[in-house]
């Protein structure tokens, strides 16, 4: 369960959000969603997901850089940030589509990309297989997390039995405000991000819904058959990872691109799990290499 009383307050704790001009709350039959809107209202659609435990503000450097010649729309998954869930929330991959799906009927046409990072891009793979006709055309992962955890049997009950306590978000969020431990959460990611970024993870970790609805997806996930989910993709993807990533291997990414045929494969040696944040740039250049790669025989843009 997701309370309102222990969530952010966009008044207060959303001041300095980055990007904040382009800040939009809209209410869907699953939640009341904090999205981030920017670019040409003419222009195609990119959908940036973020993953487990971020929110919109990890995208604050490559969504201006695209918003130049896309309609950027980057929403706070269910349960994180600024998005509240309409209980109860399923907080499962399949549920996290139908959430995102509802949210997609509030715009006037389809993403043609999606990009997602870590377990969004599990959500990205899963929204294209789904709705093979409709969105997107691309589908763009920085390291994706398209395999089940390493000792997956015993995270999966410990996730669900923190989720079910009432007190382990309010603990956690009381142990990050008082200790080291958001500091060190965030040097296990490998990446130097900017101290903007290091003070919103350190807001949200002291957030205990947040952290109710980063533990509720962790216990919800399953990729057990996720396989059979990038076989399914009506066209290749690209995969962006880089190999000093210490949380998701590269081997997820190769791995994908094996089963999602035709699938172009992009590696770096160094930015860490949090590659899109620190180098938001070289994300923009790849995704604009992608999308020309897409160009149809007759010269035109797959965007």
């Amino acid at each position: 369960m997701i309370r309102a009383q222990d969530g952010l307050d966009w008044e207060t704790d959303g001041r300095t959000w980055p990007n904040r001009s382009a800040s939009r709350f809209i209410t869907t039959a699953s939640c009341h969603w904090h999205v981030q809107i920017s670019g040409p209202e003419s222009a195609p659609i990119i959908l940036l997901l973020h993953g487990t435990g971020a929110a919109s503000h990890s995208w604050r450097h490559l969504l201006p850089l695209l918003a130049t010649r896309f309609r950027v729309v980057a929403p706070d998954l269910p349960g994180h940030g600024f998005t509240r869930p309409q209980e109860p929330v399923d907080l499962s991959l399949a549920g996290m589509v139908q959430s995102l799906t509802e949210l997609l009927g509030e715009f006037d046409r389809c993403p043609v990309i999606v990009v997602g990072h870590s377990a969004g891009a599990a959500i990205a793979v899963t929204l294209a297989a789904s709705h093979a006709n409709a969105v997107p055309r691309h589908v763009i992962g920085i390291n994706g997390a398209f395999l089940p955890i390493r000792g997956n049997a015993l995270f999966s009950p410990l996730a669900k039995a923190l989720f079910a306590n009432p007190f382990s978000a309010s603990m956690f969020s009381l142990m990050s405000r008082v200790t080291p431990l958001g500091g060190n959460l965030l040097t296990a990611t490998g990446s130097d991000i900017d101290q903007e970024g290091r003070s919103i993870y350190r807001l949200l970790l002291s957030s205990p819904a947040h952290v109710r609805g980063a533990l509720g997806m962790m216990a919800a996930w399953d990729l057990s058959r996720f396989d059979a989910t990038l076989q399914r993709l009506p066209f290749p993807m690209t995969l962006i990872a880089a190999r000093d990533d210490p949380m998701v291997p590269i081997e997820n990414s190769v791995h994908a691109a094996g089963q999602a045929t035709g699938s172009r494969l992009v590696l770096t040696d160094r930015g860490g799990h949090l590659l899109h944040e620190c180098r938001a740039a070289d994300i923009a250049r790849w995704i604009d290499e992608a999308i020309s790669e897409q160009k149809r025989p007759d010269g035109a843009d797959a965007a």
